[in-house]
């Protein structure tokens, strides 16, 4: 079976011109002193991580969708008791292709493959691990094969003016928020239990979402409404060695015709099995 050829471990590329991530970035500032250091200078070298939440959750929308074009409905993201505030909104969300957290449960052993990959009831771990991003100006010191990314931080300032005309556009408040400018770089994923069905899902789920990156919902992050969360991505072929890998992102050569076969070669004997195990788990039919 192809899926037993491959390591457990996938990259995903993520190029981005502006991230801004809801669950905030954590920044490298100890080389730079408090008196000092000005998040807004553009000649700043701070690097840091972008956390996993955002990133699992987006990814996850995409698996959802997969799952939901295959004619299936997928578990549900929220509270296992459905406590929600607004009630309605949990009943439209079982309407519009979700099924109750746990209920897929009374029929399979692991659940769904949501279920299966994200876990959530009564402490079952997902079998999908999602590293963050750490990320560094500096391209030279940026390890690709670790899931590191080349990217700029800044603080960004809006202002929130008044729309009233005898105001004269007066600054209301000024939100300041972090960001990350010109991200290139590779996201670590690793399936604790390797199946045929999870590499299905991963690959069909990363073309979607690279399809409908200008779709409001699919976008990355917490500021979508101004063109922050537009992701260009796509699975970097797991046949690649290491040093193939760091090619991907090497500006100053194309592919080798090496990396060329693979790609035909990922194509025609790998992606066809995986995308075949996927609908046979979506549709009962297996269990892998």
């Amino acid at each position: 079976m192809a899926s037993e050829e491959l390591d457990p471990e996938f990259f995903v590329r993520l190029r981005a011109d502006l991230l801004i991530i809801g669950d905030s970035i954590l920044t490298d500032r100890h080389h730079a002193s408090n008196g000092n250091y000005d998040p807004t200078d553009p000649q700043n070298q701070i690097g840091g991580i972008i956390p996993s939440f955002s990133l699992s959750g987006w990814l996850r929308h995409g698996m959802e969708r997969v799952v939901q074009e295959h004619g299936a409905t997928a578990c549900h993201p929220g509270e296992a008791n459905a406590n929600f505030r607004k009630e309605e909104v949990y009943s439209r969300d079982l309407e519009a292709g979700y099924h109750e957290k746990g209920a897929c449960l009374d029929s399979v052993d692991d659940g769904c493959l949501i279920l299966d990959l994200f876990g959530g009831i009564g402490n079952r771990p997902g079998k999908i691990m999602r590293r963050p991003i750490q990320f560094n100006p500096v391209r030279s010191k940026v390890d690709y094969t670790r899931g590191q990314a080349e990217g700029h931080y800044r603080r960004l300032t809006r202002k929130i003016a008044s729309r009233n005309p005898n105001d004269g556009r007066e600054s209301l408040r000024v939100v300041e928020m972090d960001a990350v400018a010109n991200l290139d770089g590779a996201w670590y994923l690793c399936f604790r239990e390797q199946k045929p069905a999870f590499v299905g899902l991963l690959a069909e789920a990363v073309r979607f979402l690279s399809e409908h990156q200008t779709d409001f919902l699919h976008q990355l992050g917490g500021a979508r409404n101004f063109g922050g969360g537009i992701v260009d991505c796509e699975l970097i072929n797991p046949l690649y060695t290491e040093r193939e890998l760091r090619r991907v992102f090497d500006r100053r050569g194309e592919d080798t015709a090496a990396m060329a076969d693979k790609d035909e070669q990922w194509e025609r004997d790998y992606l066809p099995e995986f995308r075949s195990a996927l609908s046979s788990r979506i549709e009962g039919r297996t269990g892998g």
